[in-house]
């Protein structure tokens, strides 16, 4: 079974997240649809809650009339107003809706059209036949205005709870979408962070695989890896060996043994003023790689290392020839690559055996194919 990679489960939570809140903006976007032709039409008024407005403008418009009728009976001028309006108030009055709902439509619109005759006809109405004319019409458009603002008081109830209801669902599943991408989005912070705590513990680990756990220089892996860092570049290696460092553990110890090779690391930094990068090879033997520019002074290097042993004077009981500590250093210059790191460790490897043949306790380094190689040995120190 494969794992799947940290960056697909890393945007598999981001689009987790994103969905979510894509999700709530369409629950928003769909509810203001929705509200929105129901605020259109309460406001415009369309349908039934028509009728209120045509029912009080035709009660008006016989008010109207009545009133002018009232004051001047037997003026004809005023007749032809009154009846304009009692014409008005019979074409508001005079709908299917009311037709259809209320039963006292038919009565007062035929009293209406009595009215209207008279008037036309130019006869002078007393106030108790206007009275029997109007009395039954305008009560009638009362009745139906009354039973339209209850409609009316209906229609706005049943929006308001409505609205209520839907501003529940919208607050509701926004909460519910909100938190859903919180969770993912803390889901996918988990898991990143937990990557990146992988990340560094595999970097540790790497670390310490690429490290002598003895003296916290590099190894030998860690040797190849920096030299194919460098492909292409000048690059100088030197190999350091400790000189009869078995008979220092066997007089010594081992613990004493583990101790000087530290020293010595330290030491090797030192005389190389941190410029180069410093491994154990495995057991008593060191390397240190740095740049070669021209001219990189190989030599002078090699023997800043044997001067400043030479001043540490570090005893060694053991030592067969000397009562101090002492090294053999092999060195050569090489161009950083596979074929060429190759050939640069075996020149310096090379060189190595012969300062070991000639007694130890020396150097040898070559900067070139064609310089002779630079030689100290045990007799010249």
């Amino acid at each position: 079974m494969t794992t799947p990679r940290p960056w697909r489960r890393h945007a598999g939570w981001l689009w987790l997240s994103l969905m979510s809140f894509t999700t709530l903006l369409i629950l928003i976007t769909y509810e203001t649809r929705w509200v929105y032709p129901e605020i259109h039409a309460y406001f415009s008024q369309t349908g039934n809650l028509t009728g209120q407005q045509l029912a009080t403008r035709s009660r008006d418009y016989l008010q109207e009339g009545l009133g002018v009728l009232l004051e001047a009976p037997d003026d004809e001028a005023a007749r032809e107003q009154a009846a304009f309006r009692v014409d008005l108030a019979y074409s508001l009055f005079d709908i299917g809706l009311y037709r259809r709902e209320y039963a006292c439509t038919e009565p007062s619109l035929d009293s209406l059209d009595g009215l209207s005759r008279r008037l036309s006809a130019g006869d002078v109405l007393t106030p108790a036949e206007l009275n029997r004319h109007l009395l039954g019409p305008i009560g009638c458009l009362t009745e139906i205005e009354m039973d339209q603002l209850d409609r009316r008081s209906e229609v706005t109830s049943a929006f308001v709870e409505d609205t209520r209801r839907h501003q529940g669902v919208v607050l509701g599943g926004s909460l519910v979408i909100f938190l859903m991408g919180l969770v993912f989005w803390w889901m996918h912070e988990r898991q990143r962070r937990n990557a990146v705590r992988a990340t560094r513990e595999s970097l540790r680990w790497m670390g310490r695989a690429l490290r002598d756990p003895l003296t916290g220089v590099g190894n030998r892996s860690a040797l190849h890896e920096d030299v194919m860092a460098q492909t292409g570049q000048a690059m100088s290696l030197m190999l350091i060996d400790i000189d009869y460092f078995k008979q220092y553990n066997d007089t010594l110890g081992h613990p004493d043994g583990d101790r000087l090779l530290r020293r010595l690391a330290l030491l090797i930094d030192e005389s190389l003023a941190g410029q180069a990068r410093l491994y154990r090879m495995g057991g008593d033997e060191f390397a240190a790689l740095l740049p070669c520019h021209d001219g990189c002074g190989l030599a002078r290097r090699c023997e800043e290392i044997t001067e400043r042993l030479r001043e540490a004077a570090i005893a060694h009981p053991g030592h067969p020839e000397n009562r101090c500590v002492t090294l053999s250093i092999g060195a050569a210059c090489f161009i950083a690559g596979e074929a060429g790191f190759a050939a640069g460790y075996a020149a310096a490897d090379r060189a190595l055996y012969r300062v070991k043949e000639h007694g130890r306790n020396g150097w040898e380094a070559s900067e070139g194919e064609d310089a002779q190689a630079n030689r100290v040995d045990a007799n010249q120190a």
